[in-house]
């Protein structure tokens, strides 16, 4: 079991071509912009040069960065796309409809989680989880750390899919959460069942329980949209 699950992960050099891939086409680089070093890049993503230069070989295969010598890797204008877009979040309706998207997606994101998270992408759902804990703690809701956790799993399912699907939809999600933290706030014991909702998804994904995961984060998003306009509406 062990080693199908091993076998089924990306190398450390895929993960790393798919993270400057993501960067290149969401605009954080600009036409012509000249990449971080190898060294600063190693340090970034903490793995060895001989892995940051086999992805930004790939990089250059497909002809998203070309390389002038002894001045480093540049981002080719060809290479370059319009982030993913959603419009405007405009009324009730779109935001239901982003639940319903969510509902359909992120369940399977966490089963994914579950079954291929690394260390270093647990850690990263688990900090923001300590972040939700504390504002918990303060009777407060903290709606960028709500989204750091979704995305984190996101992030963690290894299918660079689901995470851009989340970064695309962030502000729609802000609105959301925004929204629900509110809702919650007037229940006595409303954030810390919210929490727990959070808690368990994450012990969940932690155990490799994947279809815990799923069924979990599943009743989140249902239990979280019910809660916010105060009715059901089944998927």
């Amino acid at each position: 079991m062990t080693g199908a699950r091993q076998t089924s992960r990306k190398s450390l050099a895929d993960l790393v071509f798919e993270r400057i891939l993501r960067s290149i086409k969401s605009g954080a680089f600009a036409p012509d912009e000249r990449l971080p070093t190898e060294h600063d890049l190693a340090a970034e993503f903490e793995v060895s040069r001989p892995i940051i230069r086999e992805a930004l070989q790939r990089l250059r295969e497909q002809g998203l960065i070309y390389s002038r010598r002894g001045a480093g890797s540049f981002v080719r204008s060809t290479g370059l796309k319009q982030p993913l877009g959603f419009g405007q979040l405009e009324n009730v309706a779109d935001l239901l409809n982003c639940y319903e998207f969510r509902i359909t997606m992120e369940p399977v994101a966490a089963a994914c989680a579950a079954e291929r998270h690394e260390p270093q992408s647990l850690d990263r759902i688990g900090a923001a989880l300590e972040l939700m804990r504390d504002a918990t703690n303060r009777q407060s809701h903290r709606e960028d750390a709500d989204f750091q956790f979704h995305l984190a799993i996101a992030q963690a399912s290894e299918n660079s899919y689901f995470s851009t699907a989340m970064e695309a939809l962030k502000d729609h999600i802000a609105v959301g959460m925004r929204f629900h933290g509110a809702s919650v706030k007037r229940e006595a014991t409303g954030l810390a069942r919210v929490f727990d909702e959070h808690d368990r998804i994450f012990r969940a994904i932690r155990g490799g329980e994947a279809a815990l995961a799923q069924q979990l984060m599943r009743e989140h998003l249902i239990g979280s949209r019910e809660r916010l306009f105060e009715r059901k509406k089944p998927v």
